[in-house]
């Protein structure tokens, strides 16, 4: 197991938080609660069929039967009123374990949903920005992976952020940028080191041309001018250069960032996905997520081929997420 993962069950553990798992159906997720119970890092809640699950010390509800599904949907269908969300249609959706999920985040009887082991991504993001919304200041959310490796060189002790590894298709020059900063901010709540981030690309400092260079070129530009104090940005830059110091000494010796980064971005989202996986089986790393930013409460993602550890680790995560955003919310 990382550093990284025990910092966060640590910090989980220090100020437990109430995280609802919405697949009572997949034994992964019945497993890793018990797991997550006997760990002492969160208060767990699972949606499913009551009569059906038997995890101690978690609280089991099934939506469709649940006292609370009434004053949910009454809820929802006020979230969702000016697009023709009725009392009666809103009743049905609750019965829907993520919408259930959401809501209880949304009303204040959980702090952040987990969710993705044997649904989309499309399933979980859905109910989400349609509930809780984007955080404010927010104009995007994207995906993330926490990639956990045993090359201590790189990263803060061999742990590094991904991102856009699992949401946005191929983002324009000012949604990369967007990409970028929430990165930086997200990297700053869980790490720390300072983030360095790389933009990546082909090319490193406009030695190649093509659109999608420019594009990165672009989004660097657009950080550096509107989230200056944020973090340390650079790019274009290749993958060598952003990581490996004597590289960047070489292809771009001025850069603060190459040669240290600790977060990267990927142009696309074909080139997220294939490096994290890349990195996940050829490398041997601990991969969280995809996690969500940008979101106004903790909710994530789950590859459907996670693990029971994987599962752990994200709601560990999710968990410090709340968390953080408690505290952002109390010095408001």
């Amino acid at each position: 197991m990382s550093d990284f993962l025990n910092r966060m069950k640590e910090t989980a553990r220090a100020d437990k938080k109430t995280i609802v798992l919405v697949e009572g159906e997949d034994r992964r997720v019945v497993m890793a609660a018990r797991r997550i119970i006997a760990e002492d890092i969160a208060n767990i809640v699972i949606l499913g069929d009551v009569n059906a699950l038997d995890v101690e010390g978690a609280t089991i509800i099934d939506p469709a039967t649940s006292d609370k599904r009434e004053s949910y949907a009454r809820a929802f269908a006020e979230i969702r009123a000016s697009k023709g969300m009725t009392y009666e249609l809103a009743y049905d959706e609750v019965a829907d374990a993520t919408v259930f999920g959401t809501m209880m985040v949304k009303m204040g009887d959980a702090d952040g949903l987990v969710s993705g082991a044997c649904h989309s991504t499309a399933n979980t993001l859905r109910p989400a920005l349609q509930i809780l919304k984007t955080a404010p200041g927010t104009k995007l959310v994207s995906g993330f992976f926490i990639m956990c490796t045993p090359k201590t060189e790189y990263g803060e002790e061999g742990t590094l952020l991904f991102a856009d590894c699992g949401l946005n298709i191929n983002p324009n020059a000012e949604e990369l940028a967007e990409i970028a900063a929430s990165s930086a901010q997200t990297w700053q709540a869980f790490m720390r080191d300072k983030p360095y981030v790389a933009m990546l690309s082909y090319s490193t400092m406009a030695s190649a041309g093509g659109e999608s260079a420019e594009k990165v070129r672009e989004a660097t530009q657009l950080v550096k001018e509107k989230y200056n104090k944020l973090c340390c940005i650079d790019g274009d830059l290749q993958l060598d250069a952003a990581l490996v110091e004597t590289v960047a000494l070489s292809k771009a010796p001025d850069s603060t960032v190459a040669g240290h980064a600790n977060i990267l971005i990927f142009p696309d989202l074909s080139a997220g996905n294939i490096g994290y996986k890349l990195v996940q089986r050829f490398a041997g790393a601990e991969a969280y997520g995809p996690l969500l930013q940008g979101i106004s409460k903790p909710v994530n993602d789950l590859s459907r081929g996670c693990s029971v550890n994987d599962i752990v680790g994200v709601v560990a995560i999710t968990a410090v997420q709340a968390q953080q955003m408690e505290k952002a919310a109390a010095a408001q």
